[in-house]
C-alpha cells in the first residue's frame, strides 16, 4: 500500500493538517483537536460576535482547505486532515467561559460526537462529499456538543 505524502511546506496542506498535528500516528483527530486548544485560547477574549465570525470564516476556509488537501493526496477525508476538528471544537466552546473544566468537558463531548457519529452526523458523513463533506459532520458534532455544554454549564 502506498503511503500518502503530504506537503507541510504547502500552507494549505499545513493548515488542513492542523499545523502537522494530524500526522500523529494514532488518533490524529484527537491530536488535531488538542492542537486547536491554543488557538481557541487566543480567541477566547473576543466578543461573541467576533468569535462567531471566526467560526464562520474557519468553516468556509475549511471547505477549501480540506477539499484541496484531499485532492492533493487523492484520499477523501484522510484522517490526517484535521481542520474540521479545529472548527468543531471552536463551535463546541461558543459562548462557554473557558477554564480547565469546560475545555476538558467540551473536548470530550466533541470527540464523543465526532467518533460515535449519532444520526444525523453519520448520515452527513456518508452522504456529503468533497471539502463540504469533510467539514459538515464535524460542524454538526460541534453543534451537538455545544448544546450539551450549554445544558451542563
Amino acid at each position: 500500500m502506498n503511503k500518502v505524502k503530504f506537503n507541510l511546506l504547502d500552507p494549505i496542506q499545513f493548515l488542513a493538517l492542523g499545523f502537522g498535528s494530524g500526522l500523529a500516528p494514532k488518533a490524529p483527530g484527537t491530536f488535531g483537536t488538542l492542537a486547536a486548544i491554543p488557538l481557541l485560547l487566543l480567541c477566547s477574549t473576543l466578543e461573541p460576535i467576533y468569535f462567531a465570525v471566526i467560526i464562520i470564516v474557519m468553516s468556509l476556509i475549511g471547505v477549501y482547505l480540506c477539499d484541496y488537501t484531499a485532492k492533493a493526496v487523492n484520499v477523501h477525508d484522510h484522517p490526517a486532515i484535521v481542520w474540521d476538528e479545529f472548527v468543531g471544537l471552536f463551535i463546541t466552546m461558543f459562548m462557554i467561559p473557558l477554564n480547565l473544566k469546560t475545555i476538558v468537558v467540551g473536548f470530550v463531548l466533541f470527540r464523543l460526537f465526532d467518533i460515535v457519529k449519532p444520526w444525523p452526523i453519520s448520515w452527513l458523513d456518508k452522504h456529503c462529499h468533497g471539502g463540504f463533506g469533510i467539514m459538515i459532520d464535524d460542524i454538526v458534532a460541534g453543534l451537538a456538543a455545544l448544546a450539551c455544554m450549554h445544558i451542563i454549564f
